[in-house]
């Protein structure tokens, strides 16, 4: 699905169901192949479940991430900020992904779960293996074998948590599994890994493709920069514009569906595509055009329904302050190579550049 209109539908439609099955008939599953031991571990986190289970999840970690006391980390980020910003200063050029755009929101989700931020180049290399594995044979083993270190690593994480409890999101879920809240082994294994990966994800290359963006609309930059008020409608657009997340992951029809005049049957698998929607022109005018001060408040780069991003008000915090304080303390900001030398990261949900040289 392209269109705004009908992308909305499906995302608000809870007949569009995250675990298959409960779309497949008997029939159909019978015909379905063994998934891995090991990637099911991971399978069952808040992307992949339907109410109530769903339900159930969300309110065991929704209260890390509500407005209040995400707001109360503006100081951690804003300090990250500055102390990149102090690094990069006195060479005049970086690649603005490995120097400022990943360590920002790396930092800060893993000190939200009490996971070693020097362990940030391996959740790195495992957060590319989840989100940019191709379906080849090849790379179905390499998927294989990345998420098995990394539930290794975070079995001996739980492990330790449990002798020595700490004041973080890890040490809350492993005792609420304790407490018999009914949180399985692959609830512990999935809720971690996915605020891990998807908590910093989204906001490294909101960062980055933001940077981009503003760099090949000089006007725009030069408001931004003499009005830095406009930060957070700025970041709007961005996320509108050129949003880091492309696609949805996928849901399936678990019946008979009609939506913009084509039926799609039961068990059919579903995929909306959040960066066409958001440059439908029946929803935003001229939705190439990057403008500051337009009314994004309908866009879908966080999704919506009840699978609504969870970490939307982190990743626009963050945002806020890695965009408006790198435009303030370089003026002179420019791409250090042309554009079209630029090249993406694989894969069909995340959107974000490998590298991006900058020089100012």
């Amino acid at each position: 699905m392209t269109r705004y209109e009908h992308v909305v539908a499906v995302l608000r439609d809870e007949r569009f169901v995250k675990d298959v099955t409960h779309a497949l008939t008997p029939e159909q599953m019978a015909q379905q192949p063994p998934i891995s031991p090991v990637l099911d571990l991971l399978s069952h986190d808040l992307l992949n479940q339907d109410p109530p289970n769903h339900t159930r999840l969300r309110a065991l970690v929704s209260k890390a991430f509500t407005p209040r006391l995400v707001e109360g980390l503006r100081p951690r980020i804003q300090q990250l900020a500055d102390e990149l910003l102090d690094a990069m200063a006195p060479r005049g050029e970086a690649d603005l992904m490995e120097a400022y755009a990943f360590p920002i929101p790396i930092t800060v989700i893993a000190e939200l779960l009490g996971v070693p931020v020097e362990d940030r180049d391996r959740f790195r290399d495992w957060s590319n293996a989840l989100v940019g594995s191709n379906p080849t044979a090849e790379g179905v083993e390499q998927l294989v074998e990345s998420v098995a270190a990394f539930t290794e690593y975070l079995g001996a994480l739980f492990a330790e948590r449990r002798r020595d409890p700490k004041d973080d999101l890890i040490s809350g879920l492993v005792h609420v599994e304790e407490r018999g809240d009914r949180l399985t082994d692959g609830e512990l294994y999935s809720m971690a890994s996915i605020i891990l990966v998807a908590g910093h994800e989204t906001t490294v290359n909101l960062i980055g493709t933001g940077t981009l963006v503003l760099l090949q609309h000089p006007d725009q930059l030069r408001r931004l920069r003499d009005e830095p008020e406009l930060v957070k409608p700025t970041v709007e657009e961005l996320l509108r514009h050129s949003g880091p997340v492309e696609g949805s992951t996928d849901r399936y029809a678990a019946e008979d569906i009609a939506i913009g005049g084509v039926t799609i049957p039961r068990g059919e698998a579903v995929y909306v595509v959040l960066g066409s929607a958001n440059r439908d022109p029946h929803r935003f005018a001229d939705p190439d055009a990057l403008d500051l001060t337009r009314d994004t408040r309908q866009h879908v780069a966080f999704g919506q329904g009840i699978h609504y991003c969870l970490g939307a008000p982190l990743a626009r915090l963050e945002g806020q302050i890695a965009i408006g304080s790198l435009i303030q303390r370089f003026p002179d900001l420019r791409l250090a190579v042309p554009a079209e030398t630029l090249t993406w990261r694989p894969g069909m949900v995340i959107r974000g550049l490998e590298r991006l040289p900058i020089a100012f």
